[in-house]
């Protein structure tokens, strides 16, 4: 059985208001003879007359009597889902996001986003979860809303993205470390123990290549799985950690930064989100909530 034609509930609720086979066709904007093979149509579909002769009028049948607080009710929630969404008003907003975030994400601009949202929409919640991988499978699923992190390989075609800032590698050694003093080259870098940050046990990355055309190599004394490890072992002892710079801003509070000596390219952070939240308004909202946290820039220093 083929499914119905959903327009002749509008035709119908039309003809239920008006009486007469030529009011519903004013109404509609149709012509009386389209108007007619319709109602014909819809005697077919329903198996009953719904509307038959009385005097120069038609009146409803009892089963059309009967579906007409039905029909009402979905003509008018058909229409109120098909309008234009209503302008968004924030002190009003009820709503949880999730989001997926790097390392150092909370510690740097999570205390600013969460403060601007609660003073623009304070029935809004931010459930944060840890981004451990490049797959957009959550954003695909709807799991979570929005993410921060580097497009890969990875991610998603159909995936939107929007810059937050640029980033790039720096090293970080406890106060008072060799490093801490004096011109830091490539030899003097490459010769001090280091902690890696490696999160799929790879021992290669974009450090060892660079070092690697100088006809250098740096010995790795601890492999860890997160930034704010690494710091915490430079803190504590002379092992050199090499972090991004934006994203460890506060984690490297009390220790000293330095420019590394190596010819490494710069990254960008970017926001991401699936294409079903592009027309919704709450959505839009966060993103620029999110991008206006995380701008501004980070300066080298202890």
């Amino acid at each position: 059985m083929s499914d119905p034609d959903l327009n002749l509930l509008i035709t119908l609720d039309a003809l239920l208001a008006e009486g007469s086979v030529a009011g519903a066709a004013r109404r509609l904007r149709l012509s009386p003879s389209a108007m007619s093979r319709a109602l014909a149509r819809l005697r077919d579909t329903t198996g009953d007359p719904l509307l038959v002769r009385a005097g120069r009028r038609l009146v409803p049948s009892p089963r059309a009597l009967e579906l007409r607080p039905q029909l009402g009710r979905l003509v008018d929630e058909a229409r109120a889902a098909l309008r234009p969404a209503a302008a968004l008003k924030l002190s009003q907003l009820h709503r949880s996001f999730t989001l997926r975030t790097s390392e150092g994400f909370i510690e740097n601009f999570g205390a600013a986003l969460v403060t601007r949202l609660q003073q623009e929409a304070p029935g809004v919640r931010l459930r944060f979860v840890p981004k451990l991988d490049k797959d957009s499978a959550p954003l695909r699923d709807g799991d979570v809303d929005l993410e921060t992190g580097v497009i890969g390989r990875d991610t998603g075609p159909e995936i939107r993205a929007r810059p937050l800032f640029h980033d790039r590698f720096v090293g970080v050694v406890r106060q008072g470390h060799p490093l801490s003093r004096g011109r830091v080259t490539a030899a003097r870098y490459a010769a001090g123990a280091h902690v890696l940050v490696s999160r799929r046990s790879m021992e290669r990355g974009p450090i060892e290549e660079a070092l690697e055309a100088l006809g250098l190599q740096r010995r790795v004394a601890a492999t860890v799985t997160g930034f704010s490890m690494a710091l915490a072992l430079a803190r504590g002892t002379d092992l050199i950690a090499s972090v991004p710079e934006r994203h460890t801003g506060h984690l490297r509070h009390g220790l000293h930064t330095f420019e590394l000596p190596l010819p490494l390219s710069g990254f960008t952070v970017s926001q991401l989100w699936h294409p079903r939240f592009d027309g919704d308004a709450a959505h839009r909202w966060l993103r620029e909530c999110v991008q206006a946290c995380c701008g501004g820039e980070t300066g080298l220093g202890s």
